[in-house]
């Protein structure tokens, strides 16, 4: 039977790469975008991959209900959901003298609750599988940095948060596991990927740690990987 995963935020970077890679593995995807025809796009390029492998879904994670109405969408067409990447993420660093409110709660609503609002959303899907669920943290999850004090706040909470649900859903058959890159070369923050990013770790990378994960034996869960470059520049 052909397994199925939900990738937020799957429409470029690291949820994209991971898209790949699970496609390539002969797993369907569906990746959610804010952007319906952002995701409409990164479809389209994935389906080349393997035909009828992916579609797109108009989400917001930082709403329970966008979240509900894609695992809905999810389950409408290909009947089950086995795998949730919980990927959507947005950076703002600043000093706490300059950093807005606004963009204090923009970064833990989309990276904390974002993930929150994932795993409320497919949690019935996910137990009736006995799925899994990932969360892409960063080592910013536990390693704190001038100007990172949102980033830093929202991404020790993901890690903080990852491990209790582990506790807690390990109960009902859904393992749970966080990944937390260092440096990956993405378009992040307004960076845009150049030859120069080669050292970094690249985003179909994590995607093959995903799978790696999905193949672990039932019995065995890695329940959280820090992942960094080789050979930092």
């Amino acid at each position: 039977m052909t397994k199925i995963a939900l990738i937020t935020g799957g429409s470029k970077g690291i949820g994209y790469g991971i898209a790949e890679v699970l496609i390539k593995e002969g797993i369907k995807v569906a990746i959610t975008s804010r952007s319906q025809s952002s995701a409409d796009e990164a479809a389209l390029e994935l389906n080349k991959i393997k035909e009828d492998f992916a579609i797109g879904i108009e989400s917001d994670v930082r709403n329970l209900a966008s979240q509900q109405s894609a695992v809905d969408t999810i389950i409408a067409t290909w009947g089950r959901l086995d795998y949730v990447i919980a990927n959507a993420g947005v950076g703002h660093f600043a000093a706490i003298q300059d950093l807005t409110a606004e963009q204090w709660q923009e970064t833990i609503d989309i990276n904390l609750t974002g993930t929150f609002n994932s795993i409320k959303a497919s949690y019935l899907a996910l137990k009736e599988t006995q799925g899994y669920f990932i969360t892409i943290s960063s080592l910013a999850g536990t390693n704190f940095f001038p100007n990172g004090g949102a980033y830093n706040a929202s991404k020790f909470g993901v890690v903080g948060f990852s491990q209790a649900i582990m506790m807690d859903l390990r109960k009902d058959g859904i393992k749970v596991t966080t990944v937390m890159p260092g440096s990956v070369a993405t378009n992040f923050n307004g960076h845009s990927p150049s030859e120069k990013d080669a050292w970094k770790i690249q985003p179909e990378d994590i995607g093959q740690i995903v799978a790696d994960l999905i193949k672990m034996p039932a019995r065995t869960l890695p329940s959280k990987i820090e992942v960094r470059p080789t050979m930092p520049a």
